[in-house]
């Protein structure tokens, strides 16, 4: 009989979930889950169950957000029409939504 292993908040996380998703939905998936600083699962746990997602401020989320915003730059020099990339525009809101968040602002 193996011995039960909890999580960090001393929960004990036996049960499996999956899902499948497109490429994009999991590219979608991805940044989000890189600029909150979460695991994925913990961010979609969060998400699912409608919780606010909050960004604690550290070196891996500063350089996420840091790579994700040179990127953005780099499609917003190549395309003048970002107006109908909507994944880009989502991307931007959710960058300035994190760095408002960290820098204590509301949105």
């Amino acid at each position: 009989m193996s011995a039960k292993v909890l999580d960090t908040k001393g929960r004990f996380r036996g049960k499996i979930v999956s899902f499948r998703c497109s490429e994009e939905e999991n590219a979608a998936l991805d940044v989000a889950v890189q600029l909150s600083g979460l695991t994925k699962q913990d961010y979609i746990i969060s998400r699912v169950l409608q919780r606010d997602i909050v960004v604690q401020p550290n070196p891996r989320v500063y350089k996420a957000l840091k790579d994700r915003l040179e990127l953005v730059f780099t499609e917003l020099k190549k395309n003048e029409e970002v107006a109908t990339n909507s994944d880009l525009l989502e991307t931007i809101n959710l960058i300035a939504v994190t760095l408002n968040g960290i820098k204590g602002g509301e949105v």
